[in-house]
């Protein structure tokens, strides 16, 4: 029996020039009778494909029609039955994010790279984290800090000098971002059940906003930060070419 397959596309033409050639050649059916989405576009749209299907049960298959593409698998319009039929599935669970505004409004939101706190004025941003309801680091002088998981380690995360987590490591990564004070602290390590506060010591004068993978929320006071089990978010790689191995060739390059 052939897979039902659904196309989705970002709207950059190279992904809407695939959909359709692949359309014409696989067919494409309903996310919500498909046994398979394929997303089609950069790693932004992958997320955002993930974050619109995540009460589907078919799992998500991505093929670079955008820039860098690291969850994405290569493009091609040739033997797509036989790549997803052999493909490798990765399990992955998003953060909950819980930020609360100056104007006391919360705003809930989930991510599955990271969610990161950032100064929006010319001042660094004044920090105090707590783990697990302890407080960890009273101040950290920074331009901002960031909770990834495993699968968004080698994103935002790597880029400010975190470490690249395994993907079955049950773990997550808490880094700073350009940290004045203390001036080595590059951040830690921390369970995948830890529950993680960031307050903003001084939010009138160093504003801080918040980021769940690409959702903005200014001028926040604080924010929660956990792993959010509940939720799975269920991605295919070709065979070889899983998320686990990616991330070990991360490290090589």
């Amino acid at each position: 029996m052939a897979l039902r397959i659904a196309f989705a596309a970002s709207n950059a033409p190279l992904a809407q020039a695939a959909k359709a050639a692949l359309s014409r050649r696989y067919g494409d059916h309903a996310e919500d009778r498909a046994d398979v989405i394929v997303a089609l576009g950069g790693d932004g749209f992958m997320l955002q494909t993930l974050h619109r299907t995540q009460g589907n049960p078919a799992p998500v298959y991505g093929m670079n029609r955008g820039t860098v593409g690291f969850l994405m698998n290569e493009y091609s319009e040739h033997g797509l039955e036989e790549r997803l039929t052999a493909a490798e599935e990765t399990t992955l669970h998003p953060l909950s994010m819980s930020a609360e505004c100056m104007n006391g409004k919360t705003h809930d939101a989930l991510a599955i790279n990271e969610v990161s706190m950032l100064r929006s004025g010319p001042q660094a941003a004044r920090l105090r984290i707590s783990v697990d309801g302890k407080i960890r680091m009273a101040e950290l002088v920074c331009d901002g800090a960031l909770v990834a998981t495993p699968a968004g380690s080698t994103a935002y995360n790597y880029s400010a000098h975190g470490p690249i987590l395994p993907i079955g490591s049950d773990v997550l990564a808490l880094t700073a971002v350009a940290a004045f004070r203390p001036r080595r602290w590059r951040g830690a390590l921390l369970p995948q059940t830890a529950e993680v506060l960031i307050e903003v010591l001084d939010p009138e004068k160093r504003p801080v906003m918040a980021e769940a993978d690409s959702r903005s929320v200014r001028d926040v006071t604080h924010v929660h930060v956990r792993s959010e089990p509940s939720i799975a978010h269920r991605v295919m790689f070709d065979t070889g070419h899983g998320l686990e191995e990616r991330l070990i060739r991360e490290q090589f390059v």
